[in-house]
């Protein structure tokens, strides 16, 4: 079983996208995701320096750029990859290539939001100086306690003993003064305190601009980095990418997810480097490649071969087939049978488990054609609960 991830933010360094030029197609597809975005791709890719590189309205634009750019060269017919990607995940901003991946958005739609998100979380961060710093090990509770007693967010939670601490310089200071017993602490090359209550400007900006975008539902699972949820509904997708800004990252729970689905083998998107190694150490016994450069892309191309699945909502919309948003034990919440009708919105159940509880929603309405679980079955995640026709009812 495979999953393909894109990286976040921090991840990009000078000239990474150099080796990517000689690959066919990738020159002319940059200069024309540069004009949707209206950010010279090639020349950051290429030619600038770490500081450019690191501007915000410039970092975002070239990493969903090169995510994008590299998937086509993954798949250069991409509705195969729907047959044999069972999952797809982002770091951050990463989830936007990510949706467009899964079929939410398209390239275009996804260079205007990143843009837009540049530039919105760029302005944010203009208005206080703040910044995130990296923890690497010591005791998560001791971690999570001193980063509340200095008044941070953990912004990033990353598992495998990683988590990132966010907020202004002077509490990032007093962070570094009196660090975690046991942990290192490594300030990352970042613009702001991403994922903070210091972003909400910027979801604004956004909430504004979803209004006015289309979307269509995932085609393969789709694990949200807010949660670790599978999201099988492209207007929730859209909703995430809005909110995620201002809400902190649970990479822990996402890898959770993929050992729930039993996922085999992992993809991660250029540039490369960071959610691998988060892999290894999370998802022992897994295997990654970090596609890095053209001369992996036939190592990626037998991985693909050999861990390939067909994911269960790849060949039929997902508004027909309502899938499990989380592992967990699912109780039923409606007694309609095969041939009633469901109104849009409608909850048909929820998903227990030691953590919360998730309802499980039809969105689009329909009339039941069959069940596929029962009551108290335990479910994991993106497993199809009801398959519905795609009838119009009224609430």
């Amino acid at each position: 079983m495979l999953v393909v991830v894109a990286p976040g933010q921090g991840s990009q360094t000078p000239g990474f996208l150099s080796p990517w030029l000689e690959a066919p197609d990738v020159r002319t597809r940059l200069q024309w995701l540069s004009t949707v975005a209206g950010v010279d791709l090639v020349r950051h890719g290429t030619e600038s320096d770490a500081d450019t590189i690191r501007d915000t309205a410039v970092a975002q634009p070239l990493l969903v750029g090169a995510g994008l750019v590299s998937l086509l060269s993954l798949f250069p017919h991409p509705a195969e990859a729907y047959g044999k990607v069972a999952a797809g995940a982002g770091h951050s901003v990463g989830e936007i290539t990510a949706a467009v991946g899964a079929g939410v958005i398209t390239a275009e739609q996804a260079m205007v939001f990143v843009r837009e998100r540049g530039n919105a979380m760029a302005e944010a961060a203009r208005r206080t100086p703040t910044g995130m710093t990296a923890v690497l090990g010591g005791d998560r509770d001791d971690v999570l306690a001193s980063v509340a007693r200095h008044g941070l967010t953990a912004a990033n939670d990353n598992g495998a003993g990683q988590l990132v601490a966010a907020g202004t310089l002077a509490q990032l200071e007093a962070f570094a003064a009196d660090p975690p017993a046991r942990a290192r602490l490594r300030p990352l090359p970042v613009a702001g305190a991403f994922h903070t209550e210091h972003m909400a400007p910027a979801v604004e900006v956004l909430a504004g601009h979803a209004r006015a975008i289309s979307v269509h539902d995932p085609r393969t699972r789709l694990i949200s980095n807010t949660d670790g949820n599978v999201v099988h509904n492209g207007r929730d997708v859209l909703a995430r990418l809005v909110t995620q800004v201002s809400a902190p990252v649970r990479w822990d729970l996402c890898m959770a997810t993929m050992a729930d689905l039993g996922v085999t083998a992992l993809i991660e998107l250029p540039p490369a480097g960071t959610l691998t190694g988060l892999a290894k150490r999370g998802l022992p016994g897994i295997e990654t490649l970090a596609l890095s450069t053209p001369d992996d892309l036939p190592a990626a191309w037998d991985m693909i071969e050999r861990h390939a699945t067909l994911s269960p909502v790849s060949q039929a919309p997902t508004w027909r087939l309502l899938v499990a948003p989380a592992k967990g034990t699912f109780r039923l919440g409606t007694d309609s049978v095969a041939g009633d009708a469901l109104a849009p919105g409608m909850a048909v159940g929820t998903i227990v488990n030691l953590r919360d509880e998730q309802p499980v929603l039809a969105p689009h309405g329909g009339t039941v054609v069959e069940w596929l679980v029962e009551d108290g079955d335990p479910v994991s995640p993106g497993q199809p609960i009801v398959r519905l026709h795609p009838e119009a009812v009224s609430a």
